[in-house]
C-alpha cells in the first residue's frame, strides 16, 4: 500500500532539557501539517516512549522510536540519532547513564566559568529551569540571556536585539562554549566509535544528524571512516543546512550508500527560526531504507 505524506526523522519533546512540547503535541501538530510519520528524537532521553507509540496509534500517526546521543568524535561534538531503536535495551540504558553523567559534570563546569566571568548565573536555577535533567550549552545560554542583571551586562549587548529581547542562544554558545570559548570545557562524552559499535545491540539504524552543523562539520573524509565503523545514513535535509549543503551531503549519501534522512530538529523557542514542518523532504521511502538496514 502506498505511504503517503511527510516524514520528519528528528523532532525534539519536553524530555529533551531544550524542548517544549510533550509527545501528544508534536503528534497534534504532525497531524495538523499533513505528515504520515514523525520521529522523537530526545538529548540521551527515550522517556517519550512508549507512551508515543500509543498516542501516535491513537492520532494516526506512526512515530519511530529514535534518541539523539551526544558523542565526541577527533575532539567535536558529534549527534548520532538511532532510528528505530529498542528503547527498553539495556545498551541504550547504558549510553544513557554515561551520558548523563558526563553532561552533568560539563554542565556544572560551564556554569562556574560563567560565573568566573563576571556573568549572572547560578546552578540550583539551571537545574530547576532544566527540569532537573543535564542542560545543554543552548539551555544554559537561554538561561543566562533570560536573566535581568545580564540585559545590562556591556559584555552580552551583542546577543540581545534593538528591544531588548535574547537573539538565538546558539550565537552565545559559538562564542562562549565552543572551542577557544571562554566557558569551554573539554568534551568528555562516549565516543562516537563506542556507540556506532553498540548501535546493532541497541536495535536502532545509526543516522549522523546535521552533518554540516557549525560545530561538527562533518568531511567526506569523517563519513568514510565513520561509514566503516558502522554509520548507516546522514541527515540531508535538515534546518541546519543551506542548500549547498544538502547537495553535497545528498551527494556523499549517494557515493557512500548511506540512507539519506530528513528532519527538521524541531525544539520550539530555544529555535525560534525552526518551525514545526518547515523540512518537507521526508517521505516514507526513507524509513523503509532505514528498515532494510537495521543489524
Amino acid at each position: 500500500m502506498a505511504k503517503n505524506g511527510y516524514v520528519d526523522l528528528h523532532l525534539h519533546s519536553h524530555f529533551s532539557c531544550d524542548g517544549d512540547y510533550s509527545p501528544e503535541e508534536l503528534i497534534r501538530m504532525a497531524r495538523e501539517n499533513g505528515f504520515q510519520a514523525i520521529s522523537i528524537a530526545d538529548h540521551d532521553s527515550v522517556e517519550a516512549y512508549p507512551e508515543a507509540i500509543e498516542l501516535g496509534l491513537r492520532y494516526g500517526i506512526e512515530v519511530i522510536p529514535n534518541i539523539e546521543v551526544t558523542t565526541v568524535y577527533d575532539s567535536r561534538e558529534f549527534h548520532l540519532l538511532l532510528p528505530l531503536v529498542n528503547w527498553e535495551s539495556e545498551v541504550v540504558k547504558y549510553i544513557i547513564k554515561k551520558m548523563e553523567k558526563s553532561r552533568l559534570e560539563e554542565a556544572r563546569s560551564r556554569v562556574e566559568r560563567l560565573k568566573e566571568n563576571g556573568l549572572e548565573v547560578d546552578w540550583e536555577e539551571v537545574w530547576r529551569l532544566s527540569g532537573q535533567t543535564p542542560p545543554l550549552g543552548v539551555k544554559i545560554a537561554q538561561i543566562v540571556l533570560g536573566k535581568e542583571k545580564n540585559r545590562r551586562n556591556p559584555t552580552l549587548e551583542k546577543y540581545y536585539d534593538e528591544h531588548g529581547h535574547p537573539l538565538p542562544p546558539y550565537l552565545f554558545y559559538q562564542d562562549f562554549f565552543a572551542e577557544g570559548g571562554l566557558a569551554y570545557v573539554p568534551k568528555k562524552h562516549i565516543s562516537l566509535e563506542e556507540v556506532l559499535s553498540l548501535a546493532p545491540l541497541t536495535g536502532g539504524v545509526p543516522v549522523l544528524s546535521h552533518p554540516g552543523a557549525y560545530f561538527q562539520r562533518a568531511t567526506r573524509e569523517d563519513l568514510l571512516e565513520l561509514k566503516k565503523i558502522g554509520l548507516k545514513g546522514i541527515e540531508v535535509f535538515t534546518s541546519y543546512h543551506t542548500e549547498e549543503q544538502v547537495n553535497f551531503y545528498l551527494q556523499l549519501a549517494e557515493e557512500l550508500e548511506l540512507v539519506p534522512t530528513a528532519g527538521s530538529d524541531f525544539h520550539g523557542q530555544i529555535k525560534p527560526r525552526v518551525h514545526f514542518g518547515m523540512i518537507k523532504a521526508g517521505d516514507y521511502s526513507m524509513i523503509e531504507k532505514l528498515r532494510e538496514k537495521r543489524s
